[in-house]
């Protein structure tokens, strides 16, 4: 029996555009995008969205931190 994934409404936008503004991506926040990868009911705009913030990792314009999360 599967459990299904129910996300925050507006949580992934919220975390791309955090992302965007710090420039790093946080274990939590890594871990929120594994959810979201097992949601089937993504918008195609969300996954294009996760699509572009994972190439920003490869490229080295987003940087993967360690730590749970950042405190401001």
């Amino acid at each position: 029996m599967e459990t299904p994934v129910n996300l925050i409404p507006f949580a992934l936008g919220e975390l791309f555009a955090e992302v965007n503004h710090t420039g790093y991506i946080t274990l939590a926040d890594r871990y929120g995008l594994l959810a979201a990868i097992f949601d089937e009911t993504l918008t195609e705009e969300d996954k294009r969205s996760i699509d572009r913030l994972l190439r920003s990792v490869c490229r080295g314009r987003i940087k993967l931190v360690n730590e749970l999360s950042m405190v401001r």
